[in-house]
């Protein structure tokens, strides 16, 4: 009965439960036997290379006995120490190249194998019907329940052309900024410095308790402090009183504001500044606004400068005119004109 089983295998292979997974049972059978073969195998090459070892020990103590036999012989009666260590390395090299030669002798002729050139298997796709695969469709689990293998396919990330990416760090768009950013800046300095070096025709009085009128041509980065030093020269020839008074002596009173010294024309031409009774930055001459046509509506024209020396000033400072005379503050803002204490309705 057991030689039966043997020729014909295991007896679940013709069951019911066989039928089903013969195919599989069959190749498990293959791969168990194919096991036992290589398992053999290697006990049959462990057991050799143990043999192999034993018979070099003993050929290794053999040849070791004779040659100290040899050397003995060699070395009977008197020789010399250096004819004895001579005698010694002679022997040593002789039994190297002996051993060298056993082992050469004792390795079995190999021919060298063709490299062949490992064919890539195709892998062929899973069928429905076939039940004896592994891998694929179809599995068959202890229940019998066939489920299908499903591999999830990794989706690939895209990037959207739609989104905005302004606000992400970018090093090419932030320098060609700066340099832009430069290049205005530059720009702007260059216009400036043009604008300052511009000559504006000031129309000024010389107020000693009348008016005498003149005019001077300066840039427009001229400072109050140099424009009062080129007024003195300049009326000084008519005006003796002012040949012992120096520019810290005079202020400029621009429509009823007392200009400090260290602001130029070109401060209150770009900021547009506004006085008491008309703009700042108007130097050329009309006649008094408050005058002509209706008073109550603001007029774009301007009052001549008036240059005072400062003893007057003190002197006369509780008389009109003098007595609107105020010290400019530019954080004072000046939406409308007055005359003589009253407001004037703002410009229409």
């Amino acid at each position: 009965m057991a030689s039966n089983i043997e020729r014909y295998g295991s007896s679940g292979v013709h069951t019911v439960e066989g039928n089903l997974a013969g195919g599989r049972a069959a190749r498990l059978t293959k791969q168990r036997e194919k096991e036992q073969h290589e398992f053999a195998r290697k006990k049959q090459d462990i057991q050799h290379n143990l043999q192999r070892g034993t018979r070099i020990d003993q050929n290794f103590e053999s040849h070791r006995d004779e040659d100290e036999a040899e050397f003995k012989r060699q070395t009977v009666g008197l020789v010399t120490a250096e004819e004895f260590r001579r005698k010694r390395e002679n022997l040593h090299q002789q039994n190297d190249v002996e051993a060298a030669a056993d082992d050469n002798a004792a390795l079995p002729s190999q021919k060298p194998k063709k490299a062949t050139k490992k064919r890539k298997e195709k892998k062929l796709g899973p069928l429905s019907f076939d039940l004896d695969q592994d891998d694929g469709g179809m599995q068959l689990n202890d229940d019998d329940n066939l489920r299908p293998s499903t591999k999830k396919k990794k989706p690939k990330i895209m990037k959207d052309p739609t989104v905005e990416t302004d606000f992400l760090p970018d090093k090419e768009r932030e320098r060609q900024e700066e340099e832009e950013r430069k290049r205005l800046r530059l720009e702007w300095e260059q216009e400036q410095e043009r604008i300052k070096n511009e000559n504006v025709t000031v129309t000024y009085s010389y107020w000693d308790g009348s008016g005498h009128r003149r005019e001077i041509t300066i840039p427009k980065k001229t400072t109050i402090s140099k424009f009062l030093d080129l007024v003195r020269q300049q009326l000084v020839t008519e005006f003796t009183e002012l040949r012992g008074v120096s520019s810290d002596n005079l202020i400029y009173v621009k429509e009823d504001l007392i200009i400090p010294q260290n602001y130029s024309f070109y401060d209150l031409i770009v900021t547009k500044a506004r006085g008491k009774s008309g703009p700042l930055f108007h130097f050329d001459v009309h006649e008094d606004v408050r005058l002509i046509n209706d008073a109550r509506v603001e007029k774009d024209e301007s009052h001549p400068g008036k240059v005072v020396e400062r003893h007057w000033y003190e002197k006369n400072k509780h008389i009109f005119p003098a007595s609107r005379w105020e010290m400019y503050d530019p954080s004072v803002k000046r939406d409308k004109y007055t005359i003589h204490g009253d407001e004037v309705s703002s410009k229409k």
